[in-house]
């Protein structure tokens, strides 16, 4: 029988322990005695102050500032950006001292600055997060941590050196979504994990990256040069600069956009380091308007055998062009049920085993169909009409919990404490890796092996 829907919460509620519940508490916490600060922010006589600096102030890297901002003592000191309109708006978003700059390394220089926040375009993640732990900041960087998969073991090897917090911005490790998650698949409540499966659907054109430029881009009001960094030079082009996800140049696609969202949940929730073999195919179908990044992409991957889970396959799909656009699934699939994933909670999905294992007789003689028949309904006795009987068992977060404030409060704890998190270079680097080896093998039309606990491509496939 299915619990009730208050009896689901209760049970919900009591695994959000630990770093997950501290970090949501902090994050939603409100108090009378709030006071402004220097800088953007609110605090309490309690909370220990962490200056906090934004570089790339786009839609991702407002979202995560106005996060971080309500967790209490967090000040908004400074924040860059490469395009003017977007430094005017902050100010106008947060106050009107806040320092603004073009230039991250005026930020990586501040004093006052404890961490960075880094929402960039994809091919500046692992440079600005290697300089900002080398200048003593600790850092929050955006999925996927780095641009390319070579760039990875950089980034762990800085982490190691200075000592400093990174954590990757895939909020789902502190979801207590995922972590009841986490607790059911352990206590086989589908059986032993065969399969994972997810798809995103989309049909709209900001879905598919069309983002608005605005009617004054122009090379006075955005300093190109810095945009492009590492990246090949190109003649001035506002549409790359605003629509950067849909440039190999500069993003990573469907890969570092939404699947590695998929590894961070599948490899928290299983315990996994990540799969040895990589296949996608995909392409080009409906917005054909100049981009590199294909509108589909399907991957196939194999996850091996080990202690913490038995091997299973994963299958993940996006669509930009879904004529019914809007849907997603995330479903870990067992023997004796089935467990959904989506930001309202869990469902676990169960049917009643069959009562009898059925009988396939025709090839044979009369008198032994007989026979058999005989014996059979002697042991399971003949009930017809009855129709299979099965159930749902539903785990549901606090109304108006919000896993991104939960995410960036685990960071700000961690950043005051000096805690480990959970997320950092390592784990980056493996939900990163096969992500991104996605574009590998979808462009060279090839698998790709990799080697999860290495975190190295491996030359050879098979």
């Amino acid at each position: 029988m299915a619990p009730s829907a208050d009896a689901s919460r209760r049970d919900f509620l009591k695994v959000a322990t630990g770093a997950a519940v501290a970090a949501a508490a902090v994050a939603t916490k409100a108090s009378a005695q709030e006071k402004p600060l220097v800088g953007c922010g609110k605090t309490t006589g309690d909370a220990k102050r962490v200056g906090i600096a934004t570089i790339g102030l786009g839609g991702q890297g407002n979202g995560d500032t106005k996060a971080m901002l309500k967790v209490p003592g967090v000040e908004l000191v400074a924040v860059a950006d490469c395009y003017d309109g977007r430094l005017k708006r902050a100010k106008e978003v947060y106050c009107d001292n806040l320092v603004t700059t073009r230039d991250y390394k005026e930020i990586l220089a501040r004093k006052d600055v404890d961490a960075v926040i880094i929402a960039t375009p994809d091919h500046w993640h692992s440079r600005i997060a290697i300089e900002a732990m080398n200048a003593g900041k600790d850092v929050y960087v955006e999925k996927p941590m780095v641009h390319d998969v070579l760039e990875g073991l950089q980034v762990v090897d800085a982490q190691k050196k200075t000592g400093r917090i990174l954590q990757v911005g895939s909020q789902r490790v502190s979801s207590v979504v995922y972590h009841k998650a986490k607790e059911l698949l352990a206590a086989g409540a589908i059986g032993e994990l065969n399969m994972v499966e997810a798809f995103w659907n989309r049909n709209s054109a900001i879905g598919a990256w069309q983002y608005t430029i605005p009617p004054d881009a122009s090379p006075q009001t955005m300093d190109w040069e810095r945009f492009l960094g590492p990246a090949p030079k190109r003649p001035f082009d506002p549409v790359r600069f605003f629509r950067w996800r849909n440039y190999d140049d500069y993003g990573t696609g469907v890969a570092g956009d939404l699947f590695v969202h998929l590894f961070t949940g599948i490899h928290f929730i299983t315990g996994s380091m990540g799969p040895t073999r990589v296949f996608s195919t995909g392409g080009l179908r409906y917005w054909k308007d100049g981009r590199d990044a294909p509108d589909v992409l399907l991957g196939l991957f194999d996850y091996p055998k080990t202690a913490a889970h038995p091997e299973f396959t994963l299958t993940l799909r996006v669509n930009f062009a879904a004529g019914a656009g809007g849907e997603d699934a995330f479903r870990f699939v067992g023997p004796e049920g089935i467990m959904s994933l989506g930001r309202d909670g869990i469902t676990i999905t169960k049917r009643d085993p069959d009562k009898e294992p059925g009988y396939t007789i025709d090839t044979f003689p009369k008198a032994i169909q007989d026979a058999y028949l005989a014996e059979y309904h002697k042991k399971y006795p003949e009930q017809k009409g009855q129709l299979r009987t099965g159930h749902e068992e539903r785990y549901q977060p606090p109304p108006d919990y919000n896993e991104t404030e939960a995410h960036t409060a685990n960071f700000v704890e961690a950043v005051r404490t000096r805690t480990p998190v959970i997320e950092d270079s390592v784990f980056g680097l493996r939900a990163a890796g096969p992500a991104l080896l996605c574009n590998v093998s979808q462009r060279e039309k090839r698998p790709v092996s990799w080697n999860p606990e290495t975190m190295r491509q491996v030359e050879s496939a098979t």
